[in-house]
């Protein structure tokens, strides 16, 4: 039985730090790390920097339940990639037929494709504050793009991958240097604020929406899967999937402060990620806005990669086709062609003048989240099937997390579709 404490056992390879231990962990190392940290991408970032420049601190408490729901999510993406050795859109497949499968692919592709807009549209406007036309850089970033994924092996591209996480520190340096009062922001941290309007709800939904987003479970157990880890490394994998998830809520932690302390302080109004950069040149000096701006480039390259990535990997699962980057045209041709497809389109409705870029970025991490509960739901129905896992179904702890986060953002959405369709109507329920 996959009991309480052995929901814990990936503390098991933390024991022992022989050189065999540290070996089998830096080669499993990858995709825990790289499907949580790419999350913070251009929608993300834009996500982020609403929430903190409309809501300050108040909203950082969003992060510690945020933090326990992603750990718990993409743990158990990994565990079943690891047991089954099946990515998720073949286990949904399988488990529950092609037509059920056809129409959860049709929403993820359709949410993919805003979020892959939005990755391009973060690279146009970061690299337009360095006086980088986007005429320039969106084609020049999209052959770059896809040449990485065609013509690179799959060890190449996750080390590409894993440098560009080590740019997220550009986030803590800019909210250290926007002097924020840090007591005030622990207590703010720890002590949940609520509101009924529609607007602050749409703002949850949207981080968590952001932080744990559908395309995340599918390439996860993708990623374990083509790198080939078993369940007998898993314990190593465990630390990877947690490390990972922790490193991409502190990098997206310090975001928000960066904001709360300088935009929302002085009470300016912005619309996207470029703005938050270019507001905080005057607040907090140069540096601080050079070191956001460059930070929401190589957040929004490094998503413009994996976010067409994914969709390929669950949608040929779906369908039974071959994929992975280790193949070629010849070899999985609908996975390359799709990938290519994503990314033509995404990044040629960027060049189209007076695109609604924003409503596109923020109304894509809202869906996402709206989608969330239904992936999750056929998650929680897999990693049950002891036939499926046998000893590595999930334990009371995780079932419990993971259902709580699929109640909770139905609760939000339901609560935010009537919010919005009869204003004032739940801010008077709840009055009562």
């Amino acid at each position: 039985m996959f009991n309480y404490i052995s929901q814990f056992r990936f503390l098991k390879p933390l024991k022992s730090f022989s050189p065999r231990n540290v070996m089998i962990f830096l080669a499993i190392l990858g995709p825990g790390i790289i499907t949580a940290n790419v999350d913070n991408d251009a929608g993300g970032i834009t996500t982020y920097s609403l929430a903190a420049a409309n809501y300050g601190y108040s909203i950082l408490w969003m992060m510690i339940p945020t933090t326990i729901a992603l750990i718990v999510v993409q743990e158990m993406c990994a565990r079943m990639g690891a047991v089954t050795g099946k990515g998720l859109s073949d286990l949904i497949r399988e488990s529950f037929g092609v037509k059920v499968t056809f129409y959860v692919m049709i929403a993820l592709l359709l949410t993919n494709m805003g979020n892959s807009i939005s990755e391009f549209a973060g690279i146009a406007a970061s690299l337009e504050i360095f006086g980088i036309n986007k005429y320039i850089s969106v084609p020049i970033c999209s052959v770059l793009v896809w040449l990485l994924i065609v013509k690179g092996s799959y060890k190449v591209v996750e080390k590409v991958f894993l440098v560009a996480c080590l740019v997220y520190i550009a986030y803590p340096i800019a909210a250290f240097m926007a002097g924020p009062n840090w007591p005030i922001v622990m207590k703010a941290t720890v002590t949940p604020t609520f509101k009924t309007d529609s607007a602050y709800l749409m703002t949850l939904i949207g981080i968590v929406g952001t932080t744990i987003a559908p395309w995340m479970q599918f390439y996860q157990q993708a990623a374990v899967v083509e790198k080939g880890i078993t369940a007998d490394q898993y314990n190593f994998s465990r630390v990877d999937v947690i490390f990972g998830c922790i490193m991409a809520i502190v990098v997206a932690f310090f975001m928000m402060v960066a904001c709360a302390a300088s935009i929302h302080l002085h009470g300016l109004k912005i619309e996207t990620a470029a703005d938050a950069a270019l507001a905080l040149k005057p607040l907090v000096g140069q540096h601080a806005s050079a070191l956001f701006a460059f930070g929401l480039f190589n957040a929004s390259l490094f998503a413009a990669c994996i976010l067409p990535l994914s969709t390929a990997y669950y949608i040929c699962e779906g369908m039974g086709w071959e994929s992975g980057v280790d193949k070629d045209f010849e070899q999985a041709p609908q996975f390359f062609w799709l990938f290519t497809i994503i990314i033509a389109i995404s990044a040629g409705l960027i060049l189209i003048p007076d695109a609604p870029l924003m409503a596109i970025m923020f109304i894509s991490q809202v869906v996402n989240g709206a989608v969330l509960p239904f992936v999750l739901m056929f998650m929680i129905k897999l990693i049950n099937d002891k036939k499926l896992m046998g000893t590595y179904v999930n334990g009371p702890v995780f079932n419990i997390i993971a259902w709580l986060t699929v109640v909770i953002m139905i609760i939000l959405t339901i609560v935010m579709t009537i919010d919005m369709a009869f204003p004032g109507l739940v801010k008077q329920l709840m009055s009562f």
